[in-house]
């Protein structure tokens, strides 16, 4: 008689496999499921050796994926200044002054999670604000979206930012209209001018702050994310952090455009690697966020009529990428929010489809926020997924004000993409967005101001399970409680099917079991 390594009985187990839908129990045998249905027969899996855990009642449902998350970034955000929900450039600027009065002059202060729409002074901060703040310390901090910052007049200077400079294709330097200052805030390519500049971390420094958005990964009930690397040393973190056990949880890998020459260089293809950790694709930007009105979009923004956002790099480039990695057997992973921003994205895969035919590519749009019927249409037909945050829903309250009514009707529309039959999964982009997919769920099924668009309950967590396998080629290891498959589980403390829906991101993780391993479990389960 088989003897599993870890029985779970007395459940309530929501498999997401049409043939068993629910269960008691489940079984696994070091990494895999050997058996899911009744206590009963479970309980003659136990051996001497087997470890039981009683569910007591509680709803297990399979292991969570996050789709889109920057590990590191969030990781480093843990202990920076959280800016996220302050409601003045008053309030901003004195967190600045109390970590400024923390540290020695010359430091560094980092935050994030600013929201201009939130401030009652209704504009952006400037390098001014941050000066009264913090003369001495070179200040950087970055809207909750990450794709501007304001940085205060110690940081321009260390970065060469002065009346003279001129941004890179794709960026903006905002320069105040009478003066031709600079006024602090800097968009999109131009970024990197100042982050050039920031101190250097080191391999035990991305080590341990990967390490740390890990630990919180788990205990938001996550056993995979789509792992969006920013350098080759980060990818050498993971690498060791697998290779000495201590990766609690799947990481499927997507890195920026820049590092695939270094991936082809090494042999290290979509697919390489294990269930643990694997390669997946190429992450590609075409345009910027709603928030900063870089989006791009065909027609002029409804509130700005001075812009309609802009793209982050030529059609031409872009297209040479998407062919690159196409015809390299990469996943492409594309972030396209505004509706120009997704048109051409579609055309740079018509055209890589077209020179390289290949069945079952799965490539992505991530975000894909600005839709309309026909770019649905196009989606459905080039086979592309549509990798999307709900709780942008939620952050993005201003939306109708930007876009104008007719524009809004078609942005996160979830429902529209299913009926359509396009496959679509979910994460937070994370650190924009906190971490816990419940709250995803709870934005896709309660908080989308068309009725017509929210999900209910059961697709909204395929977003997360199997759709999210699905999206790298994993849907055969992954994404439903069967045997066979990986035993990848996330317990909960009620069931998501029969709460008030608006009590769905009250739920709580008690436990996450990544291939039969307890990778967190909550102290009161």
């Amino acid at each position: 008689m088989l003897n599993a390594s870890l029985v779970l009985v007395n459940g309530k187990i929501y498999t997401f496999n049409r043939e068993k839908p629910r269960a008691e129990a489940v079984a696994v045998l070091d990494e895999k499921i050997v058996y899911v249905g009744e206590d009963k027969e479970a309980s003659k899996l136990v051996g001497p050796n087997t470890q039981v855990i009683n569910l007591n009642g509680k709803t297990v449902i399979p292991g969570l994926t996050d789709c889109h998350v920057h590990m590191a970034s969030f990781g480093r955000s843990l202990s920076t200044l959280n800016l996220r929900g302050l409601t003045s450039i008053t309030q901003l600027k004195r967190l600045v002054k109390e970590k400024a009065e923390s540290l020695p002059p010359n430091a560094w202060i980092f935050g994030r999670g600013w929201d201009q729409e939130k401030f009652v002074e209704k504009r952006l901060p400037t390098r001014w604000d941050l000066d009264e703040a913090a003369s001495e310390n070179p200040v950087v901090l970055f809207r909750v979206c990450g794709h501007i910052c304001v940085a205060n007049s110690r940081a321009l200077e260390l970065a060469g930012i002065d009346k003279a400079t001129e941004p890179p294709l794709g960026g903006e330097i905002d320069k105040d209209v009478s003066t031709s200052e600079p006024t602090g805030i800097v968009r999109e390519n131009a970024l990197e001018l100042i982050i050039k500049v920031f101190p250097k971390a080191s391999e035990e420094e991305i080590l341990n702050t990967c390490v740390e958005a890990c630990r919180e990964a788990v205990k938001a009930g996550l056993t995979c994310v789509h792992w969006i690397i920013e350098s080759p040393m980060e990818l050498y973190a993971l690498q060791r952090l697998r290779k000495e056990g201590k990766l609690p949880l799947r990481a499927y890998i997507l890195v920026p455009a820049e590092l695939m020459k270094h991936l082809k260089g090494l042999g290290l293809m979509q697919g390489f690697g294990d269930s643990t950790l694997r390669i997946g694709g190429v992450k590609i930007f075409v345009d910027g966020s709603l928030g900063a009105r870089t989006a791009a979009l065909h027609e002029p923004y409804s509130d700005a009529p001075e812009t309609s956002g802009m793209l982050v790099s030529s059609q031409e480039k872009l297209e040479d990428q998407f062919l690159e990695a196409h015809s390299s057997g990469l996943q492409l992973a594309v972030h396209a929010i505004g509706d120009k921003a997704v048109d051409i994205a579609l055309q740079a895969f018509e055209k890589a489809l077209r020179k390289v035919p290949k069945c079952d590519a799965r490539h992505r749009i991530e975000h894909a926020s600005v839709l309309n019927e026909k770019l649905i249409r196009r989606m459905k037909r080039l086979g592309i997924i549509a990798s999307v945050q709900p709780h942008f829903i939620v952050s993005d309250f201003w939306v109708q004000q930007r876009l104008g009514k007719d524009r809004a009707r078609w942005v996160y529309p979830f429902k529209s993409l299913l009926k359509e039959g396009i496959l679509t999964c979910a994460g937070s982009d994370c650190p924009v967005e906190p971490i816990f997919p419940l709250l995803g769920v709870w934005a896709a099924v309660t908080k989308q101001s068309n009725p017509k668009e929210r999900l209910t309950v059961e697709e909204a967590l395929r977003l997360y399970t199997l759709n999210a396998a699905y999206a790298a080629f994993e849907e055969a290891l992954r994404g439903t409680i069967e045997e066979g498959k990986l035993a990848d589980l996330t317990v909960l403390s009620d069931d998501p099917f029969e709460v008030n829906p608006e009590k769905l991101k009250e739920i709580k993780v008690l436990m996450t079991v990544v291939g039969g391993r307890v990778a967190y479990r909550a102290s009161e389960f």
